[in-house]
């Protein structure tokens, strides 16, 4: 199994400097995230966007990084769930692969992820050393595994009237980053739901151009 994926070239139209890899959601696809990447206003950056592996039960089209129907949703903090190991393993394989293709490395790589991308991008990326780590709207698989020294910052992005993941389930990952010494920016947006508003591309372009 392998992943597909659509790949956008630096807005400025010079080689690469850097790379933004971005997870999309649960029932979603490759092409949800990728409209977004003229929003970021990150020029030197090449963008990826993969496609999970698993078609989604649900949504025509939707793929998914691992089945959510079966999971405990009331507390988002989810374990033995079917394909979270495949898509683990896959993206711990398929990341440091793409410095052959982009002529960029891990350390000016920064992965990000969306609901449960969010998710997958802090499960995956804690154990790489990659530039940095962004979750938004996202939560936690269970107990997080970091490796090396030190670990990727992150960012973290959650709305306050989130109907989807409560915002009680990106609290508790803060907890557990922060208990691992993981260097976090957290922020809890008043107005924002189960998206990525404005306001949230804002504060994740000035936290992506600070590392």
């Amino acid at each position: 199994m392998t992943l597909d994926f659509i790949t956008i070239p630096p807005q400025n139209n010079q080689p690469p400097q850097r790379l933004l890899v971005a997870l999309h959601g649960w029932g979603a696809n490759l092409q949800d995230l990728a409209g977004l990447a003229p929003a970021f206003n990150l020029p030197d950056y090449q963008f990826i966007f993969p496609n999970a592996p698993f078609p989604h039960p649900q949504v025509p089209g939707g793929r998914a990084w691992y089945a959510l129907e079966n999971g405990d949703l009331a507390t988002w903090q989810l374990t033995g769930l079917t394909g979270l190991a495949e898509s683990r393993e896959m993206l711990l394989a398929w990341l440091p692969s793409l410095e052959a293709e982009t002529g960029i490395p891990l350390s000016k790589t920064v992965l990000l992820g969306f609901s449960q991308g969010g998710a997958m991008a802090l499960d995956v990326g804690l154990q790489l050393p990659l530039a940095g780590l962004c979750s938004i709207s996202g939560y936690g698989h269970g107990p997080l595994a970091v490796k090396g020294e030190p670990a990727p910052p992150v960012l973290m992005i959650h709305g306050q009237q989130d109907p989807i993941v409560p915002l009680a389930a990106a609290q508790s990952l803060k907890q557990e980053l922060t208990s691992l010494g993981v260097a976090l920016a957290d922020h809890e947006l008043p107005t924002m739901g189960h998206d990525i508003p404005p306001a949230a591309l804002a504060i994740a372009q000035t936290f992506i151009q600070s590392l």
